[in-house]
């Protein structure tokens, strides 16, 4: 099959903006934000095991359920500040060339997002992971991630100096070590951070992640212990927010959202150290204005 996408490099990038979302706040006074982490499956309803038969091929094709399932999903995020976004597509003939991504933040009133093209198929798929923000990053960086092409992580940073919060979003390997390696090399990327969030579908559960994985060492925790997959019968925690220590969690939530994907989504609300409070993390109310 030929190649659409040459080799990519990580490095800094810069979010896009909806303009007509921008009216800023600063955050709460009491530091509260809100956190949700989803695999949406492109758009996909999937319901049963024999959906992933019956509905495979719209991988590859337009259907007309898709855009009213990315309605509902749009209305989800509504009261969220931070959205990280698996398996979206980035535009092509299966989405009905709709950047899934812009369109999500444009349902919800996001003023910045990113989309993470990890798999160039041309106008057959274009497989991406997605970030969608009420908060201003100070940085943000697109990491492909080791092993086969195909699996990324975006980093975002909020605030300055040894107080900042850096956010990773990440899709990884089914293959246990690859995933290793994929989990090494995101070690590293926050190493130097007091304040961490880790968020995605991480394909296993917080005891590998926690016990066996090179972030043993960091003493992350994982609120969520419910299962997450496949959907209509959760049996599997596979999607996961890890945080440090330094923040607080105040609620974690699985969403009983079975039609939407074959994967529930994630969500915590966290309330941030003094430090971050205020002008060090603007934040953008929803709606427009």
């Amino acid at each position: 099959m030929r190649r659409w996408s040459s080799p990519r490099l990580a490095g800094p990038c810069q979010a896009q903006v909806n303009a007509h979302c921008l009216t800023s706040s600063g955050l709460p006074a009491d530091g509260r934000l809100r956190l949700l982490s989803f695999n949406i499956q492109v758009g996909i309803s999937t319901e049963r095991y024999h959906h992933y038969v019956t509905r495979s091929w719209q991988h590859l094709l337009p259907h007309a359920g898709r855009a009213s399932n990315l309605q509902r999903i749009g209305k989800l995020l509504d009261g969220y500040d931070l959205v990280a976004l698996q398996e979206a597509d980035g535009g092509s003939m299966r989405s009905g060339y709709v950047n899934q991504v812009e369109h999500l933040a444009q349902l919800g009133a996001f003023p910045y997002w990113y989309q993470q093209l990890n798999r160039n198929l041309g106008r057959f798929a274009q497989h991406s992971n997605g970030v969608l923000s009420r908060l201003e990053p100070q940085a943000l960086e697109d990491h492909p991630l080791p092993g086969p092409s195909g699996r990324g992580a975006i980093l975002m940073r909020f605030g300055e100096g040894e107080d900042a919060l850096v956010v990773v979003m990440m899709h990884l390997a089914l293959g246990g070590g690859t995933r290793s390696r994929q989990l090494a090399y995101i070690r590293e990327l926050i190493g130097g951070y007091r304040h961490q969030v880790l968020m995605g579908d991480m394909n296993t559960h917080a005891s590998d992640l926690l016990e066996n994985s090179p972030l043993r060492d960091l003493g992350l925790l994982a609120p969520q212990i419910e299962a997450t997959f496949p959907s209509w019968r959760p049996q599997r925690c596979l999607d996961h927010i890890l945080l440090s220590p330094s923040l607080a969690l105040e609620r974690v939530d699985v969403l009983s959202q079975a039609a939407f994907s074959d994967h529930l989504p994630v969500a915590v609300e966290i309330r941030l150290p003094d430090a971050l409070h205020g002008d060090a993390m603007p934040v953008v109310t929803g709606g427009t204005p």
